[in-house]
């Protein structure tokens, strides 16, 4: 009996589930031993016997009192109240309760006098909750950090709507879900509510959100119904974790999902309204968190677990409908759910429509949402949804027509923009003269304002979220519709105002542009704007203004790094204003040359160089073209000739550019002369002219220093380009110096994982490993191979690059086989992406070549270093340093099959071709002096042999020291060999 009485059964409703394990646990910890009981009194009779199997069990009941009696209907609520009535004399002397909810409570809870708990410190409740447990305060303080968080202190990160107070029933599938993350443990867990639109996915996911939040530290609702909304919104969870933003958003989005990967503290990650699962997989950590989605699409059960969501069940349905009017019977809220199917979104809005009509008889209402057409309300059928529902639409939306005009107005103005999210602070600060006269007035009100917004939510069930406004007053800070409701109302305009609302929506949004997408302090303003391009008919808009904030808005996917969505936008740009503007339209030509951009940042060069000749015929055919259209088309020509390894053609094309923009622009150290001249440098270094585009990039590099300063990211990346060039002329410790305060500044101005310091990066782990230093280009190169993999996925042409670097790293690391299977690997890839004639796919077979001749297979590697050699030549021509590479490896292959005449016959005319084109002292001229030593003594030339490696030794001693693993091979006669490595484009 002793046992009993000790024992203390806590007693909720589900939505307290925070606060029943907190207090559970403050019992236990007193010694105490606690059985909880979940309550749902939706699914039990509301009788005595019910209440007496309740409190049954053994030792003291202490009940956790909410606000949950407000969810049940009149009828029901008023049978339980009198069922507690009956058995409370009984059991008063066994009882307790308290109060978790701020809410006035009705006389039937108010007879258990329950003690309150909101609103005080951590240790008061606790000591009320011993208090009414009956058991004595304890002698020793307890550390309340131990155990679950107390439910009034929010976790430490948190972005959630506000709880939705009328949510109702969904029990099952709460516990569904709780149950779906508990049974992974500590291994982390992604659940997906699959579900028709207006089933109620969002509200459950909210519920459980607000009903489980002390489960976590960490929690984060993203609303990803668009990409761009839903990546921006996930980095802006990287400022809550003490994150910077990179500059690139792909590269943020990397940090935030690390950090969640690695974190210890438990957190939640919502993704509401996802769409393809492929568009957004990388929002999708693998650390030990939770992730809940809210789709309609049954593909995320490849990534998730799915927990389908249904209709309500009748008993819910009438229960929801009860709560949102008083003026439904049980009957009548039985009939009003077979009207539209139990479905949430009807059900609420039909609801709602009652209870501000209250003259209009419910059965009648009922009928016509039964029986009804939608013609006889003064809309046309569309077949997408069921009559019942389109009748219910057009009724609500008769009702502000007629009753409400001005929420009728400003519904017209919300549907031209995107869903989702409602720019609501946009609307706010717009111009007058921006908005349709009608609506100026009302939303310059604070108070016309919130009404406006209030009546539409209760109407039409938007979820409005409130925010500080003004003089402490509270305003409407966001809004969202139902996608479903905002398809109809916009089928259903006329064309007239759909043409006028949508104009006005785009002068809210051009209003709204920074007109500075380069500028980090302007991007979530362009990550808000974007979805509401198309809603607003932008895309399709003549109007200069509207255009330059869909190329600005372009611009800023580029800055980002969303070259994926940059070029579907600019796609759609270039699809409308060519119809109507023709193609030699400012605004055409501009998002063309973006779109081929786009296209070359995705490695689709083919395509590419489709858009960029075709628009640079059509600017040379027509008369009145700008000379800038034609400069900026030449430009971008000119780098997709260049990665398509057209080195000749895309200097031709930079030099006529670079050209033109210095005569039109006002000479040559304007900004963007200097880019133009930039590209140049680069090409003129793809040819294998180093000397003269290392001189190019260095007089760069002064001309932005002077402009720039030293820290500008241009001005970084001209040296960083000078640090390449000097150690591709062999000038490797000079080459490190510069790289490696470079890649200092890099990571101070644009972050550890921007793409440009990755480059820096890059060439730093290479200019460590041609000083010898391996362990070190090992940990860098390996670093920004990882990030480079994560970031852009492991066939982008920028981790190839990476790559093949990489592989010839471990073979020198000795890790043969490795260094053999991504060789393999990443020349396979630039294959497929670039064609077997592109020089980087040449090149990155010719260094597999290198490593089947350490694994022996010596024949085979002769063949591929001739087939690499031959085609090296064809590619790029024969005098060109990577000619002369492959040239020296087909040596080294012929030595290695004993064919040692013909080796030094090739060695002797290549040695001479390098130091025409490279001089006397550069790396590859050495160590093919070096090869010819090797052979020539093999023939019995000891004396020339000996010439040759006496003069390779000082050389070398000279330009690397005599400590360098290159000096000591040469000494000790080890047959020299060249690697292949791409270059940035």
């Amino acid at each position: 009996m002793a046992a009993e009485l000790g024992h203390v059964t806590v007693v909720f409703a589900g939505q307290s589930e925070s606060w029943a394990k907190w207090i559970d646990h403050q019992i236990r910890a007193a010694g105490r031993g606690t059985t909880l009981i979940r309550w749902n009194p939706l699914r039990r009779p509301p009788t005595a016997e019910a209440f007496t199997d309740l409190l049954s069990a053994p030792g003291r009941v202490l009940l956790v009192i909410d606000d949950w009696h407000e969810r049940l209907g009149n009828e029901r609520f008023e049978a339980w109240a009198e069922a507690l009535r009956q058995v409370l004399p009984a059991y008063q002397d066994r009882m307790a309760a308290v109060s978790i909810t701020a809410r006035p409570m009705p006389e039937a809870v108010i007879a258990l006098a329950p003690v309150e708990l909101r609103g005080l410190r951590p240790e008061v409740a606790r000591s009320r909750v011993l208090e009414c447990a009956g058991i004595a305060a304890p002698g020793t303080l307890i550390d309340l950090r131990r155990g679950p968080r107390f439910p009034d202190d929010p976790p430490d990160v948190w972005q959630v709507p506000r709880r939705n107070r009328r949510f109702v029933g969904r029990t099952e599938l709460l516990e569904k879900v709780y149950g779906a993350f508990s049974a992974a443990g500590a291994d982390g867990a992604a659940v997906a509510l699959l579900g028709p639109g207006g089933f109620g996915k969002t509200q459950l996911a909210l519920e459980y959100v607000h009903r489980f939040a002390g489960e976590y530290d960490i929690v984060w609702w993203v609303n990803a119904a668009q990409r761009v909304t839903a990546r921006q919104q996930f980095a802006d969870l990287g400022s809550a974790l003490d994150r910077q933003d990179s500059g690139d958003l792909a590269t943020t989005i990397t940090a935030v999902r690390r950090e969640l990967d690695r974190t210890a503290r438990p957190w939640l990650l919502v993704l509401d309204g996802a769409g393809d699962p492929e568009r957004l997989t990388d929002l999708v950590p693998e650390g030990h968190g939770h992730i809940l989605v809210t789709t309609h699409r049954s593909e995320w059960g490849a990534h998730a677990e799915t927990i389908a969501v249904p209709v309500f069940e009748r008993r819910e349905s009438v229960a929801f409908a009860e709560r949102r009017t008083e003026r439904l019977s049980d009957a009548q809220a039985a009939r009003l759910a077979e009207a539209v199917e139990d479905m949430p979104l009807l059900l609420d809005q039909t609801a709602a429509w009652l209870d501000i009509n209250p003259t209009v008889p419910v059965d009648d209402y009922i009928r016509d949402i039964r029986d009804g057409r939608p013609d006889r309300f003064g809309v046309m059928a569309s077949g997408q949804y069921p009559e019942s529902f389109e009748v219910a639409w057009a009724k609500l939306v008769n009702t502000l027509r007629e009753g409400s005009e001005s929420a009728w107005q400003l519904l017209n103005l919300l549907v031209c923009f995107s869903h989702d999210v409602v720019p609501v602070r946009l609307l706010q600060t717009a111009r007058h003269s921006d908005l349709p006269a009608e609506l100026a007035e009302l939303i310059a009100e604070p108070s016309s304002w919130n009404t406006a917004l209030r009546r539409l939510s209760e109407i039409t069930s938007m979820r409005i979220e409130y925010e500080a406004g003004r003089l402490d007053t509270q305003t409407v800070g966001t809004l969202r519709m139902h996608r479903l409701f905002h398809r109809f109302v916009r089928s259903i305009q006329s064309p007239a105002d759909a043409d006028r609302y949508s104009a006005a929506a785009r002068k809210v949004l051009v209003s709204a542009d920074p007109r500075d997408s380069s500028s980090a302090a302007n991007w979530a303003r362009y990550a808000a704007l974007i979805p509401h391009l198309e809603p607003s008919r932008a895309l399709e808009s003549d109007d200069d203004d509207a255009r330059e904030l869909v190329l600005n808005c372009i611009e800023y996917l580029r800055m980002r790094g969303e070259y994926h969505d940059g070029w579907l936008l600019s796609r759609k740009a270039v699809e409308h204003w060519r119809a109507s503007s023709g193609a030699t339209d400012r605004s055409v030509l501009v998002a063309v040359h973006q779109h081929a951009n786009m296209l070359r940042r995705l490695g689709k060069y083919e395509d590419a160089e489709t858009v960029g000749r075709e628009v640079l015929a059509r600017l040379e055919r027509a008369e009145d073209v700008r000379p800038i259209e034609v400069i900026r088309a030449k430009d971008g020509l000119g780098g997709t000739l260049m990665a398509l390894g057209r080195y000749p053609d895309a200097r031709r094309l930079f030099e006529e550019a670079a050209s033109g923009a210095a005569a039109e622009l006002g000479g040559e150290q304007v900004p963007r002369t200097l880019a133009i001249r930039s590209n140049l440098a680069v090409a003129i270094g793809l040819q294998g002219h180093y000397t003269e585009s290392l001189a190019l990039h260095r007089k760069i590099y002064d001309a932005r220093l002077e402009l720039l300063g030293e820290r500008d990211a241009l001005t970084l990346n001209s040296e960083l380009r000078m640090a390449w060039m000097l150690r591709l002329l062999g000038r490797y410790r000079e080459a490190l110096t510069i790289q490696g305060y470079n890649s200092r500044v890099h990571s101070q101005i644009l972050d550890r994982a921007h793409g440009q310091t990755l480059l820096a990066e890059h060439n730093l782990a290479l200019c460590a490993r041609r000083v010898g230093d391996l362990q070190f280009a090992h940990a860098m190169l390996r670093g920004v191979r990882r990030k480079m993999m994560s970031r852009r996925g492991p066939l982008h042409p920028e981790t190839l690059m990476v790559s093949c670097d990489y592989a010839m790293l471990l073979r020198d690391l000795e890790r043969t086989e490795e260094a053999r299977d991504l060789a393999d690997a990443t020349a396979t890839h630039y294959a497929a992406q670039l064609g077997e004639r592109h020089p980087y796919a040449i090149g990155a077979r010719d260094n597999v070549a290198t490593v089947m001749r350490d694994m022996g297979e010596n024949q085979a590697a002769l063949n591929l270093s001739r087939r690499t050699a031959r085609q090296m030549r064809r590619a790029v021509g024969r005098d060109h340093p990577w000619t002369i590479g492959c040239a020296k490896n087909e040596v080294a292959a012929l030595a290695a099959v004993g064919d040692i005449a013909a080796a030094a016959t090739l060695g002797r005319e290549t040695a001479e071709r390098s130091v025409r084109v490279l001089g006397d002292a550069h790396m590859l001229t050495i160590s093919l002096r070096t090869g010819l030593a090797l052979d020539l003594a093999e023939l019995g030339e000891r004396e020339e042999s000996e010439a040759l490696h006496r003069d390779a030794v000082a050389r070398l001693t000279s330009l690397l020291g005599a400590d360098h693993p290159h000096t000591r091979n040469i000494l000790e006669r080890h047959r020299p060999y060249w690697d292949f490595e791409p270059q940035p484009i």
